[in-house]
């Protein structure tokens, strides 16, 4: 999805900048985003922060156990697991 209009730089390439470590500062000098009208700052931001590494929305745990199932995978009714001997 083009996220600047002005500049044609796509969400996509927002966010490889972003999970090499560079923050918005560094994305908008380098591409230019938001640099014109500004209307696309918004946007761009939630990208940047969405796949910054600092965010704990982008760093999601699997559970400690992947058989154990949790809120976005409960686990199978058809998977038993036989109990420990």
């Amino acid at each position: 999805m083009i996220v600047c209009v002005c500049r044609r730089i796509s969400d996509r390439e927002i966010a490889r900048h972003a999970r090499a470590g560079m923050g918005f500062d560094e994305i908008q000098f380098e591409l230019g985003v938001a640099t014109q009208c500004g209307q696309c700052e918004g946007c761009a931001r939630d990208v940047v922060a969405q796949c910054s590494a600092i965010c704990p929305t982008a760093n999601i745990k699997l559970a400690a156990h992947p058989l154990e199932g949790n809120a976005w995978n409960p686990p199978s009714p058809f998977l038993q697991l036989s109990p420990a001997a």
